[in-house]
């Protein structure tokens, strides 16, 4: 073409946040938008990364909102909706509001329990 410059893809996220689990490249942000788009479900998440033998498992922690804490059964269908739309095998657990740790500063969003190699 007689273009001067290549095409780019839109920016899905800041690259030192970016997660490379079981060869896919997941963004904490990519997991916000999913969590914010139920509405028993508040914004704290927390994302924690292990490893199981050979394997990177993946667990989402969200704080569900008072009115329906008890009531919902978002785990599951949060679970299907990051396998099917962010393309990782995730477990999720659903805690009480208040469940997930607060900071002053930058929340941390992701905790990497993975053994360092």
């Amino acid at each position: 073409t007689a273009r001067s410059m290549r095409r780019m893809e839109k920016v899905t996220g800041r690259s030192d946040d970016m997660i490379i689990l079981r060869g896919v490249n997941v963004f904490p942000t990519q997991i916000e938008e999913l969590v914010l788009a139920r509405d028993d479900l508040s914004g704290h998440y927390q994302i924690e990364l292990t490893r199981d033998g050979r394997m990177d498992a993946m667990l989402v922690q969200v704080e569900a909102r008072p009115d329906s804490f008890g009531t919902t059964d978002a785990g599951p269908a949060l679970a299907a909706t990051i396998k099917n739309r962010v393309g990782v095998t995730a477990t999720v657990q659903i805690v009480p509001p208040g469940g997930i740790e607060r900071s002053l500063g930058k929340a941390r969003r992701v905790i990497d329990r993975r053994p360092k190699e």
